[in-house]
């Protein structure tokens, strides 16, 4: 036998020089293939963007998602499992081996999981040009229930893979469990919520929402709570469980506005000027940008004015809007009716009258009565 046989047949720490080179050899080759590839997709992929001139491929760009959350502490992990397989360790050494790489094992699985939810969750943003303010708003809630179910499944696997019975463990981990929701239900209550906000989605980030005598614009929907920027300009925090409990109008959701008002005109008014009246109104209002004329209708026998009901809508949601086209057709019927010879009476639900004395207003309703 040579020298270099036998060199190679020294035994260090139980187990050969041979054995010790091959597996340093096989750490240095996994420790560097494995950022290697992530360098080799990474360049792929920005080549083959700036090739085709479209948007990335959604695998390729995973694949460098997953690749910039590996720890290099995994790596680690991973090239000293490959390395020490052909070794012998004494049994308590290699059962704190065993341990270490299953933990890191599961962790770097539980992170590449939350990467994958995120990145899945602003794909969906991206496919939608950016304007899914829903997902927006569920993005911490999702993220935060997601946490807890992939944390607490590679968890139960690790201890698993490690020989822990997990079936007693489960057990007492319901039984704590109750005994903790009970103790914790209103913040549990709050979490329930925010899931069923999250699914539901009954508002989202920027609408604005009446909640009772509160309203404001809904800043951020937390996993506890949710907090609105009020007209007045404070905050204010809702917890999430009283919010589902509370009748919501959400005008974030307003596609267009309704407008009712009413008109009264003196009872002396002639039948003919009369029966002008809604062909006015309705010309005013189809002659204003953004609206749409419902009716206009005679419908009342006020106590000093015969008063004629106005629907109409104005096809936009901003308000100024609605409150401007409002005004500017008050104005142009203030302007018709007083050309045609019209008069308004004092005292009915309108906001400018003209007084029609009260023995007349009844002489005519009994009158017209019979």
């Amino acid at each position: 036998m040579s020298s270099w046989q036998e060199f190679w047949k020294v035994e260090v720490l139980g187990n050969s020089l041979a054995a010790w080179l091959v597996s340093l050899f096989v750490f240095l080759v996994t420790f560097a293939v494995l950022p290697l590839l992530s360098r080799l997709i990474r360049t792929h992929n920005a080549r083959r963007a700036r090739r085709t001139g479209g948007p990335p491929h959604y695998m390729l760009d995973l694949s460098l998602e997953l690749s910039g959350r590996t720890s290099r502490l995994f790596l680690w992990g991973v090239a000293i499992w490959l390395a020490s397989r052909d070794l012998t360790f004494p049994p308590k050494l290699e059962r704190w081996l065993t341990v270490t790489v299953v933990l890191l094992f599961w962790m770097q699985m539980a992170s590449w999981a939350m990467t994958a939810v995120r990145f899945g969750i602003d794909a969906k943003r991206r496919r939608l040009g950016g304007q899914d303010t829903m997902l927006a708003s569920s993005m911490s809630v999702i993220m935060f229930i997601a946490g807890l179910l992939i944390w607490g499944i590679a968890s139960l696997l690790a201890l698993e893979n490690l020989g822990v019975a997990i079936g007693p463990l489960l057990a007492g981990v319901g039984i704590g469990g109750i005994a903790i929701a009970l103790a914790v239900q209103t913040v549990l209550a709050d979490l329930l919520a925010s899931l069923s906000i999250a699914l539901d989605k009954p508002f989202t980030l920027g609408d604005a929402l009446r909640i009772d005598d509160i309203v404001g614009t809904v800043e951020y929907i937390g996993v506890k709570s949710t907090r609105l920027r009020s007209v007045n300009g404070e905050q204010i925090i809702i917890s999430n469980a009283d919010l589902l409990k509370a009748r919501l109008r959400n005008f974030g959701r307003l596609h267009e506005r309704r407008s009712l008002f009413t008109l009264g005109v003196h009872y002396e008014t002639p039948v003919e000027k009369l029966a002008a009246i809604p062909h006015l109104v309705r010309e005013i209002i189809e002659a204003t940008p953004d609206t749409r004329f419902e009716r206009c209708n005679l419908l009342n026998y006020g106590a000093s004015a015969l008063e004629f009901e106005t629907v109409f809508f104005v096809t936009k949601p901003d308000y100024k809007l609605y409150a401007d086209t409002q005004q500017s057709i008050n104005l142009r019927i203030i302007e018709r009716l007083r050309a045609l010879g019209v008069a308004f009476a004092a005292e009915a639900p309108t906001s400018v009258r003209v007084h029609a004395p009260p023995e007349a207003a009844r002489a005519i309703q009994k009158s017209l009565l019979g």
